[in-house]
This record gives C-alpha cells, structure tokens and sequence, in this order.
C-alpha cells in the first residue's frame, strides 16, 4: 500500500530572501511536506515500519537555519537531505511560503512547491 504522510502549516521565522531587508530582518514562513513510500506490511504497529515525521520536522528545522536566497534552493536541498535520510521515499512534495513580502502594497504570500518522484 502506498502511505503518505503530511506535516502541513509548519511554522519557521528564518532569514531566506534575494533582497538585504529579507537578510538581515527575516521573515516569517510556513512550510508543508508529504512524503509517500510504499508498505509491505499489512498493518502498521512499529514506528520502524513507517517515516518518522519528528524526524523530517527536525530536519527541516536545521534546514531553516540556513539562509538561502532563493526558496527553490531551499526545498531542493531538503529534499535531498529527507531522501537520503529515508530511501525509501516514492515521492516528495512541498511548498515553502514566504508570509510577508518587502514590495510595498503587496498583500497575500508567495510560496514555491516542488515534487519529485523517485
């Protein structure tokens, strides 16, 4: 069977951004993550038979300490530290959302989502 697991509105204050404001002040984020891999077992009881979602949360909390200019580059290069972490991952699918913009009169957010597929 094919489980996905979603860890959805996750919360960060990072200084990602391309503009020197965004660097220096930060900037609040909320990011979201679905992992699927396929199981074998025909019930679930053992946390070894599944993703440990504690553990891609800390990964993507260390990964936020890590300023990025582009929001592409981050959610490329945690990608890669959630695949190599759990190689079992089929897919991978998340969005990155930057909750306030420096561009006067901007109203909304913006955000980037990738999926991969293993």
């Amino acid at each position: 069977m094919l489980i996905t697991l979603h860890l959805e509105k996750l919360q960060f204050f990072a200084h990602h951004g391309l503009y020197e404001e965004e660097k220096k002040l930060g900037n609040e984020f909320e990011l979201n993550i679905s992992a699927s891999f396929f199981s074998t077992e025909p019930v679930i009881t053992e946390i070894d038979q599944t993703i440990n979602y504690a553990i891609i949360y800390e990964l993507a909390k260390a990964e936020m300490l890590d300023p990025r200019e582009l929001l592409e580059t981050f959610l490329s290069q945690l990608a890669e530290k959630i695949k190599s972490r759990f190689p079992e991952l089929v897919k991978l699918k998340m969005s990155l959302y930057k909750l306030q913009m420096p561009i006067t009169s901007f109203q909304g957010r913006i955000g980037v989502e990738i999926e991969k597929e293993y």
